[in-house]
């Protein structure tokens, strides 16, 4: 089954539904698309599909239900899955006297007031009476110590209103992915998993209801501590997947200079990774490049792509491929074009092709170096990444390879893969994806 998600961050839906067929021709098996709950229409900036005001309303900048549901049915017609990201931690910080009714009397009157269209968008429930009120919020005030669990579960969000766990909370989210199900939704990613207690967890997300559906949480952190409090527990506690932010560290450390590729020949062995079954990873999420306190986790473009050629060639995790709209280069103007349309990209889908191919197949060292880095997929498959800036030459042992032809999906060469031994030549700061059979180009080796 292929796997490789596409997180669509803040795509229109229409988008969505245009790219559907590209989308499953490329390789993908899912694409997590922008949170649907409603938010300010009117609000182009990214933040605003995390600030939901209503879960009983689909609407956005980004589309309205009616979309939305055009862009499930295209994937789904190609087989794609669909993913929702989805935001229960908290509800949308407004200025307004009200601050605590959700949606507000101000948006109780614009439903009355256009009710055919506000009906039209309708996920569940009877519009004319509020969701929530003050009682069903926490009143800690903001979080002061982030590493505090007690803290960061029950206190606000950056003056986010922090929601309760009661019963009347847990029965309407409950009901929303209900309803999101019966949509045709595939599974969700669970936003600021970190923030919420673990009996949220359980009562909301892991029910009868959502038996089948792929659930992954989001709990961003930085270095071993922080994954010591907020992703190990969870993992030995919960069953639903995590992004792999213990990798994401762990890439981090062997891109920087001194770092070392050996690492990467098994790094959940050693506790640098989460274990393959439940991990989802990445080389970049949306919060790194589009908020100024997580971007000094950003690789540097070039180790980004001998990342991804390592994520999507090697056995492990379900990978998951940020792209976006420029959305960080309004604050970061270098950040131009380096993820807009990066999921067709000519070397991510090589990759993510290379991925499909060798998908389920056993994974070993070939040659390992502090500097560069070979590896085998089963008896068709090997990955090359060298870090170093001078050509590499790694001479390994066949065994366990098909002899014969094989081509590099990354760059189009040839080789013929030949005797015990093989030296395979690895060019400065470069990857290669080489398969049996894939036809080549350039016959270069």
């Amino acid at each position: 089954m292929r796997d490789v998600i596409l997180h669509a961050f803040d795509w229109h839906y229409s988008d969505i539904t245009a790219n559907a067929e590209r989308i499953a021709a490329v390789g993908y098996g899912a694409v997590l698309v922008p949170p649907p709950l409603y938010s300010d229409e009117g609000g182009r900036e990214w933040w605003q599909r995390y600030q939901p005001k209503d879960y009983r309303v689909l609407r956005s900048w980004l589309g309205n239900r009616s979309g939305l549901e055009e862009a499930i049915v295209a994937l789904h017609r190609h087989g794609v899955r669909v993913y929702a990201d989805i935001v229960f931690n908290h509800m949308a910080n407004e200025d307004r006297p009200d601050r605590l009714n959700f949606p507000g009397e101000a948006e109780l009157r614009r439903y009355r007031e256009e009710r055919e269209s506000f009906e039209r968008d309708r996920l569940y429930g009877d519009l004319d009476v509020g969701l929530f009120s003050p009682w069903d919020f926490n009143t800690g005030g903001d979080i002061r110590n982030w590493l505090d669990t007690f803290e960061t579960t029950e206190h606000r969000l950056s003056g986010l209103p922090d929601l309760d766990l009661n019963e009347w909370v847990i029965g309407q989210q409950r009901a929303c992915l209900a309803a999101l199900n019966a949509m045709g939704f595939d599974g969700y990613r669970i936003d600021a998993v970190k923030h919420l207690p673990e009996e949220h967890l359980r009562r909301v997300f892991e029910t009868v209801d959502m038996t089948g559906k792929y659930l992954f949480g989001e709990a961003l952190t930085a270095n071993d501590h922080e994954e010591s409090l907020f992703i190990w527990p969870l993992w030995d506690r919960e069953s639903l997947s995590f992004y792999d932010f213990p990798l994401h560290e762990t890439l981090r450390r062997v891109f920087a200079p001194g770092g070392s590729m050996r690492e990467l020949v098994d790094p959940a062995a050693y506790g640098q990774a989460l274990p393959k079954w439940r991990a989802v990873t990445f080389s970049v999420t949306h919060d790194i490049p589009n908020n100024a306190v997580f971007r000094w986790q950003l690789l540097k473009p070039q180790d980004e792509y001998l990342a991804n050629a390592w994520l999507l060639g090697r056995d492990g995790g379900v990978p998951l491929v940020y792209s976006d709209n420029n959305q960080s280069a309004a604050g970061y103007p270098e950040d131009r074009d380096r993820w807009a349309n990066s999921w067709q990209r000519n070397d991510i889908t090589a990759m993510i092709r290379f991925h499909n191919a060798v998908h389920g197949l056993s994974q070993w060292p070939l040659y390992e170096d502090d500097g560069f880095l070979v590896l085998a997929r089963g008896d068709r498959g090997i990955i090359a990444i060298n870090k170093t800036g001078m050509w590499q030459h790694a001479v390994f042992r066949t065994r366990g390879l098909r002899p014969g032809d094989y081509g590099c999906l990354l760059h189009g060469h040839g080789m013929n893969l030949t005797g015990d031994y093989f030296t395979l030549a690895i060019p400065p700061r470069e990857a290669q994806l080489w398969l049996y059979g894939f036809p080549p180009r350039i016959q270069a080796f």
